[in-house]
């Protein structure tokens, strides 16, 4: 099963985040619109659809008088901006990794990329009067690659913008901050997550669509990412590792191993991992509230009670807040490593049962 969202560079809508919009708009009727703007926010909400509709007003030469950001799909601007091929936007973003591991994404944005981002700069735009930058995942430049872009902050040249995404902006420069504007989006309503879902994925049931909407906490595209990955299946498998609880089923796990561990799996592995990290923290902070977290699957609750009655027994919230953080550096350190996935999983499942268990 998959949903068709549009790329954020060819997707006409952007829901929830009027309020950054009307921000740029004032920024334009004022004729004081800087040439930096930091645009942050939790993955998958639409920071990147955002960056390329504001890049798209400008180059179509948007009134100042506008009301929205909105361009119609069948601008001309639009068409050539969706396609890649406007002389007067350059995109950077994370590139595809060897053929070998074509499935697999860059982890930084190397600063070749960067040093791109000056020339196109100085040069007269050829269709208009702006020339745009949009920079997706600032966050994955590494020390060369953000250097380069701080010269080019500290010097911007005239009808020029950049547009900055980033999921994590605690990892950029603070030079580089305090030279753009900010512009924090917020996750999405549930209501709008429905919404979405049930236009670009209408053969999911209403029980499977309601249970994205909570997954997604607010993320269109975690949601997307979870359909095409099969993410529900994934979060039920995870939840039956702990059916027995406070015993895990360890037959189940090195089962579980096997089929996320190789690097075929790399998407399920990154998914499933991503998800009992999650999890642990969503618990975490629903017990710091002495409140019950929403069931997201049938049979959750259970599972919940459980551990949580384990907990109890056995340390209480403190123990488990530092299992999370063990459990997150973890999976972290086996993504950064050629480590034993497999090994890890079991390793992760280990100390889940010590750690409830005294």
């Amino acid at each position: 099963m998959s949903a068709e969202f549009p790329a954020s560079r060819a997707n006409p809508r952007l829901l929830g985040h009027e309020a950054a919009e009307a921000a740029v708009l004032d920024a334009l009727r004022a004729g004081r619109l800087p040439h930096a703007w930091l645009i942050t926010g939790p993955p998958g909400i639409g920071k990147a659809t955002f960056a390329h509709r504001v890049a798209r007003f400008l180059l179509a030469g948007g009134p100042r008088t506008a009301h929205s950001l909105e361009i119609p799909a069948d601008h001309p601007t639009f068409r050539r901006t969706a396609a890649a091929g406007h002389a007067d936007l350059l995109t950077i973003e994370r590139n595809a990794g060897a053929e070998e591991e074509k499935k697999r994404r860059s982890r930084e944005i190397p600063v070749e990329q960067i040093r791109r981002i000056e020339p196109f700069l100085r040069l007269t735009a050829a269709e208009g009067n702006w020339r745009v930058v949009v920079v997706d995942e600032a966050e994955a430049m590494n020390r060369n690659g953000a250097n380069a872009l701080l010269k080019i902050l500290e010097e911007p040249p005239a009808h020029a913008v950049l547009l900055l995404t980033c999921g994590n902006p605690g990892a950029l420069l603070p030079t580089i901050r305090s030279r753009c504007r900010h512009l924090a989006l917020e996750p999405l309503p549930d209501a709008t997550v429905d919404r979405l879902l049930a236009e670009h994925a209408p053969e999911l049931d209403p029980e499977e669509r309601a249970s994205l909407v909570r997954l997604a906490e607010g993320s269109i595209g975690r949601a997307a990412a979870l359909i095409e990955d099969g993410g529900l299946g994934l979060y039920r498998d995870m939840l039956g590792l702990l059916d027995d609880f406070p015993r895990v089923d360890f037959r189940a796990v090195h089962r579980m191993g096997d089929r996320i561990g190789p690097v075929a799996a790399e998407s399920s592995w990154r998914l499933f991992t991503g998800l009992l990290v999650w999890w642990m923290e969503r618990l975490a902070r629903a017990a710091a509230r002495g409140t019950a977290p929403a069931e997201i699957v049938a049979g959750e609750g259970a599972v919940m009670q459980r551990v949580v009655g384990a907990l109890g027994r056995a340390g209480g919230l403190d123990r488990w807040v530092e299992l999370w953080d063990n459990t997150r550096r973890l999976f972290a350190q086996a993504d950064g490593s050629n480590l034993d996935r497999k090994q890890v999983l079991l390793q992760a499942f280990i100390g889940i049962e010590r750690a409830c268990n005294g």
